[in-house]
């Protein structure tokens, strides 16, 4: 009698376990296809705007507007060179510059091999990048994420870039809830399914409200909600670029904060003042104060989606980067600008 009770539990147990694994199983799987054809989808709607290029390994897609000096923009995280593009402001750039927009490793059509891809990183492979399209002297714009990539850049190719424009950056380290809730698809084996099977369509359904955060308090602009190419945002492979860059974030301002100080090139600092993803004065006001020869331009009512809500701003703030050239260049820039002043007011010497 009590091995009939022991046993008969357990075959109980096995006859609806099986079929709820394999279940499970064909629910994954589904999700899995699910993804991988609308990532499919998502690149048939919206193909690559630019070209190639191999550089370690890794292929960068980019674009290039316009003549004149070199400009390079690199985009935060989650989008890819489209955001630059449809705010509008490569086509006033382009008019005075050689505008140069890369997509970082793993957004947009850029491909990115597992490895640590620290913002020094991509530094490396934007130096090489930048050198093989013969590109000596630069301005360089980072937004988000990428002004970090901008400040490794500069930090470790100094010959290479003129003079900064840091615009609704991240520079410190700080508790972010968003880092926790948007790590998981980074980690190893754990995140590559998710990024097949839930992560897409979670990040679908949250797609729209986190675009709005990043825009807020101002309304998401109609021509970024008409132009981007969300579609490839939702891609398994870019929700883990997403990822890893999100789980990054903190660690990486660690190393770089000691760095800060080593900018001896112009640094124009743009932002919100009301961003609601990166803290203005923890983030953009602290490294004003930290950064020597710095400019900061705060946009009363704007978000963090600055070089879309005020175009103009950052236009102005890469103007004035690019009208500067180093610290000495700074010195003379500044000088000539009081000198003006002062001889506006000077009174005329008496006559002897």
């Amino acid at each position: 009698m009590h091995d009939a009770h022991t046993t008969k539990p357990r075959a109980n147990r096995r006859s609806w376990l099986a079929p709820a694994l394999i279940g499970s199983a064909a629910a994954l799987g589904a999700s899995a296809l699910y993804a991988v054809v609308q990532a499919r989808e998502a690149e048939r709607r919206h193909p690559p705007i630019g070209r190639f290029m191999i550089v370690d390994g890794v292929r960068l897609h980019y674009v290039e507007r316009g003549q004149g000096e070199p400009l390079v923009l690199i985009h935060g995280n989650g989008t890819m060179i489209q955001d630059f593009l449809v705010s509008g402001i490569v086509e006033d750039l382009a008019k005075r510059h050689r505008v140069i927009l890369i997509d970082r490793p793993g957004y947009g059509y850029s491909t990115r091999p597992r490895a640590l891809w620290t913002p020094r990183a991509h530094a490396t492979l934007f130096q090489k990048a930048l050198e093989r399209l013969g590109v000596s002297q630069a301005v360089v714009l980072g937004h988000s994420w990428g002004s970090l990539v901008a400040v490794a850049l500069a930090l470790q190719a100094p010959h290479l870039v003129r003079s900064l424009v840091l615009a609704s950056g991240y520079y410190y380290p700080t508790l972010r809830a968003d880092v926790v809730l948007f790590s998981p698809p980074a980690i190893p084996v754990l995140g590559d399914a998710m990024r097949y099977t839930v992560s897409p369509l979670v990040a679908r359904l949250i797609l729209p409200g986190l675009i709005k955060a990043m825009f807020a308090p101002a309304a998401v602009p109609e021509r970024f909600d008409a132009g981007m190419p969300k579609e490839l945002m939702l891609r398994p492979s870019q929700l883990r670029a997403a990822a890893e860059d999100a789980a990054l974030m903190t660690p990486v301002t660690v190393e770089l904060q000691a760095h800060y100080r080593d900018l001896t090139l112009p640094v124009v600092i743009v932002t919100g003042a009301d961003d609601q993803i990166a803290d203005v004065g923890r983030q953009s006001a602290r490294l004003h104060r930290e950064v020597p020869h710095s400019e900061f331009i705060v946009v009363p009512g704007m978000g963090h989606m600055i070089h879309h809500l005020a175009p103009d701003q950052v236009i102005k703030a890469i103007a004035h980067a690019a009208e500067r050239t180093n610290v000495k260049g700074v010195y003379e820039w500044r000088q000539a600008k009081a000198n003006v002043n002062e001889d506006s007011f000077r009174m005329p010497k008496p006559a002897a």
